[in-house]
C-alpha cells in the first residue's frame, strides 16, 4: 500500500478492484472518475446504461438493488465496495424504500461476506438521527431516530446499522464505515440547488420558520475526498473507524435562507420575502401526507412534516471525529465552491 499523502488531496492507495454502486449518481459518478484517475480497475452498479462511464474503462454492471442476488454477485473479485447507491426521496412507499435501501444493502454486504471483500464504505445520510429538533453542533454520539415521518431516512438507519454490524464478521474480515454527508452540492449536482431554482422560479418557495436557521452543506469534491480517506484510514493502527460513523460537512454552517436568496440573485429571480410558520408548515405537511395516501395521488407532496423541520430548523453538525479519524479537512470552501459552480453553470448555458 502506498502511503504518500499530496495537498492535491487524499492519499493513494495501490490501483485495486472496486466496485461502486450507484454509478450513476452524483456521488457514485463523481468517486469513480477519481479512482480511475487513481489506476483502479473499476466497476460500477446502477439500472440505467453509461456510455460515458463506459468510454472510460469502466465495467458496468446494470443491476437493480432489488435484485439480492445479482448484487451480491457484483461484489465478486472486489478488493473494495463503496455502496452509494439508494432510493431517495420525500416521499414513497415504505416497502419500495426498504427494498432498494435496506434489502440491497443487505445483499452488498452478502456479497462483501461472501467474496471476501476487505473494505465497504457506506454513503448514508445526517438524517438517520432526524428527531424533529434543532441540531447544533451536533455529533455522532446521537441516537438514530425514532418513528422518522420519512421512508427514506428511516430505511437509510436500518441500512446504515447493518453495516457497521458487519464490521470484522466472518468469513473473511470485512471492514466498514458509514460516512454522513449533509447537502452535497456542486457541479453536475442534479438535485439541491435545481430543485430550488426551479420551485422559486415557479413561485412555489416560502421561507419556513423565522428565517435564522443554520445549515451545514457539502461541496462534491469535499464528499468525495472523505470517501476515499475513509477507505485510506481503515488501515489505521490509530483511531481506526472501522465499524462507526461519521458526519462529513464543509464545517462552515451557513444561514440557510440568506444563502438561498444569494443565490436566487446569481440567477436573477426575486428574493424571498414571503414565509410561513413552522407549526403551521407542520401542519401543512400532515395535512397534504394525509390527503396523498388517502388519494393515492403521484409524485410528491409540496410540503411534508419532514421537510418543513429540514427547512425551518438548525441541521448542522460537528465533524470534529471525521477529522480525527479520517484525517478530513474540507479542501474546497463554500466561496470557492460556489465560484466554480457559476462558471460551470454559466457554461452549461453558453455564457
Amino acid at each position: 500500500m502506498e502511503d504518500t499523502t499530496s495537498s492535491k488531496g487524499p492519499p493513494n492507495l495501490d490501483p485495486r478492484n472496486v466496485l461502486v454502486t450507484g454509478a450513476s449518481g452524483f456521488v457514485g459518478g463523481r468517486l469513480i472518475r477519481r479512482l480511475i484517475g487513481q489506476g483502479c480497475q473499476v466497476s460500477g452498479l446502477c439500472r440505467s446504461q453509461q456510455p460515458e462511464l463506459e468510454a472510460l474503462g469502466v465495467e458496468m454492471k446494470y443491476v437493480d438493488l432489488g435484485d439480492a442476488r445479482a448484487a451480491r454477485d457484483a461484489c465478486s473479485g472486489m478488493d473494495t465496495v463503496f455502496h452509494t447507491a439508494a432510493k431517495v426521496g420525500i416521499w414513497g412507499s415504505m416497502s419500495e424504500f426498504r427494498e432498494a435501501n435496506v434489502e440491497g444493502t443487505q445483499a452488498i454486504i452478502n456479497g462483501c461476506r461472501d467474496f471476501e471483500v476487505a473494505k465497504l464504505i457506506y454513503t448514508s445520510t445526517p438524517s438517520v438521527v432526524f428527531n424533529g429538533q434543532s441540531l447544533s453542533g451536533a455529533d455522532e454520539s446521537l441516537p438514530y431516530g425514532a418513528d422518522i415521518p420519512c421512508p427514506y431516512p428511516a430505511t437509510k438507519a436500518i441500512a446504515e446499522k447493518a453495516v457497521l454490524d458487519a464490521h470484522g464478521q466472518a468469513p473473511g474480515y470485512l471492514k466498514t464505515v458509514a460516512l454522513r454527508p449533509h447537502l452535497i452540492w456542486g457541479p453536475g449536482d442534479a438535485n439541491l440547488i435545481p430543485r430550488v431554482i426551479d420551485r422559486a422560479r415557479k413561485g412555489r418557495l416560502r421561507i419556513v420558520g423565522d428565517g435564522s436557521n443554520r445549515v451545514d452543506l457539502t461541496y462534491i469534491e469535499n464528499v468525495i475526498d472523505a470517501h476515499l480517506l475513509a477507505e485510506f484510514s481503515l488501515d489505521n493502527a490509530v483511531n481506526n473507524p472501522g465499524g462507526k460513523s461519521y458526519f462529513i460537512t464543509n464545517d462552515e454552517p451557513i444561514f440557510l435562507w440568506n444563502w438561498i436568496n444569494e443565490l436566487l440573485e446569481l440567477h436573477e429571480i426575486p428574493r424571498l420575502e414571503k414565509s410561513v410558520s413552522f407549526d403551521r408548515a407542520i401542519s401543512i405537511g400532515r395535512l397534504m401526507e394525509t390527503v396523498w395516501k388517502a388519494l393515492r395521488l403521484k409524485g410528491e407532496p409540496p410540503m411534508t412534516r419532514f421537510v418543513a423541520s429540514e427547512l425551518a430548523k438548525d441541521h448542522w453538525f460537528d465533524i470534529a471525529a471525521a477529522k480525527r479519524d479520517l484525517s478530513y479537512h474540507p479542501r474546497v470552501s463554500m466561496k470557492q465552491g460556489m465560484e466554480t459552480f457559476l462558471r460551470y453553470a454559466n457554461q452549461q448555458n453558453g455564457m
